[in-house]
């Protein structure tokens, strides 16, 4: 449509087709966040900019009658991509922080009587220092429930060297300074709200052709999965379930690419207590994080080799005492580790299995389908994640690592647990993450007596 955003005409709706809708949350336990058009009412001051006040009626009649049939929706969030300069469109952020604090007034109104409160979550845009930090400002205590951004921090999917920015840990790393400056705008300006990554696909504009769908996609992926969760992140929505290269399933026949598997095994492994990982490998290559384990007791380590060249030895222990693994791959390039240290914050108190009764440790291995990083398969401990003949998700099965002998996968892997005399027990284990990119998971049955 001539002069429509994006060239899109106006759309509608109908209630019928949102019954629909909720029909089908309800079957697939779906939790929802529903975007709110946040330009209706306001007028275009030029190109880009909009000004005026929102106008509140559409959304009220819609979450109304949403009320009236008992759909739940999770969440309202007010507007897409408007923050700071904008795509497509923009609003200034004290106009966008006064008409939060009116849908917030609406929705306390809507919902009064309900058992069920859904958040208010705004503004689903890039992150902006000064923009966020005014719409905290002007919106106030208790209004903002959640602050949504976006990141695509590979940049446009058709760039040739999208392949390249994956593997490039200099380049995945600037991503943290967003995060970082998100959690230091909310501590400052709005300690009530929380922080969630909106949408986030990689590389915009569909993400790239035959490298977003392949295994070399879940390179950024986990790495971002870990960073995010490092900066206290508690909702990460991964653009998207199905549409474009970026999707977690293929188009056309509905199987999971290698990103999906990925998310997967985040979801079974990584619960939500993140805990402080540290490493003396002076290697950017090495990508490490650690979360207490989901669902039980122990921890999950997540260890990203992005170098196709480097062999890592390392030792995990909670003390100062070291052990260093030993280099048996003269012909690999190999970094010695003598303190990777997991530094276990002492508001932690573990309690479970005493360390002489555990007797295996749990490990996930990825690495793509003939050592080719555009696979679209995935290996997970060299057998391959397809569906079953049944169209059932195959078993995410580990392999079982003896805690207490060394054995040999591939160049080298072992592992050992060692008690000190010191009450305080002393766990190490060394274990190596071979050469050619590859991504594990360790889940350790470690405990503390």
């Amino acid at each position: 449509m001539k002069g429509g955003l994006f060239g899109f005409s106006k759309g509608c709706l109908h209630m019928k087709r949102w019954d629909e809708l909720n029909h089908f949350f309800k079957n697939t336990g779906a939790m929802v966040t529903f975007g709110l058009n946040a330009l209706r009412g306001r007028h275009q001051i030029s190109r880009k900019v909009w000004g005026g006040d929102w106008d509140p009626t559409n959304a009220y009649d819609f979450i109304n009658y949403t009320i009236s049939k008992e759909y739940e929706i999770d969440s309202w969030e007010f507007g897409n991509e408007l923050s700071g300069q904008g795509i497509g469109a923009s609003v200034d952020a004290a106009q966008y922080g006064k008409d939060l604090i009116k849908l917030k007034q609406n929705l306390n109104k809507l919902y009064k009587y309900t058992k069920f409160k859904p958040s208010l979550i705004a503004p689903g845009g890039f992150y902006q220092k000064e923009w966020f930090d005014k719409l905290l400002e002007v919106s106030g205590t208790g209004v903002v429930d959640v602050i949504t951004h976006h990141v695509y921090n590979l940049g446009p999917g058709n760039d040739a060297h999208l392949e390249n920015k994956i593997l490039d840990p200099a380049h995945l790393s600037k991503v943290e300074s967003i995060f970082s400056n998100l959690s230091e705008t909310i501590q400052t300006h709005g300690p009530w709200s929380a922080a969630w990554v909106g949408e986030a696909g990689g590389a915009f504009n569909s993400g790239g052709r035959d490298v977003s769908n392949t295994f070399v996609d879940s390179f950024w992926y986990l790495d971002q999965l870990g960073l995010a969760s490092r900066y206290n992140t508690k909702v990460y929505c991964r653009q998207t379930l199905i549409g474009g290269n970026y999707g977690l399933l293929n188009v056309t026949t509905f199987t999971p690419n290698p990103d999906y598997y990925s998310a997967l095994l985040w979801h079974k492994l990584m619960g939500k207590g993140v805990l402080a990982a540290s490493s003396d490998v002076f290697s950017p290559f090495l990508r490490t994080y650690a979360h207490c384990s989901k669902g039980r007791d122990g921890v999950t380590l997540l260890l990203i080799n992005l170098s196709n060249q480097t062999k890592f030895i390392l030792n995990v222990h909670d003390s100062v005492h070291v052990s260093n693994g030993e280099n048996e791959d003269a012909k690999s390039n190999t970094h010695m580790d003598n303190s990777f240290i997991n530094q276990l914050k002492k508001a932690f108190s573990w309690v479970g299995t005493k360390l002489s009764d555990v007797t295996f440790r749990e490990e996930y291995h990825l690495t793509p389908e003939d050592n080719d990083l555009n696979s679209k398969t995935m290996l997970l401990n060299g057998s391959p994640l397809k569906l079953t003949d049944d169209g059932e998700i195959p078993k995410l099965d580990p392999v079982l690592n003896n805690q207490n002998a060394f054995r040999t996968v591939g160049r080298y892997m072992g592992a050992r647990t060692k008690r000190e005399e010191n009450p305080r027990v002393c766990v190490e284990q060394c274990f190596s993450i071979e050469a050619w990119n590859n991504i594990l998971i360790l889940m350790s049955n470690i405990f503390f007596v």
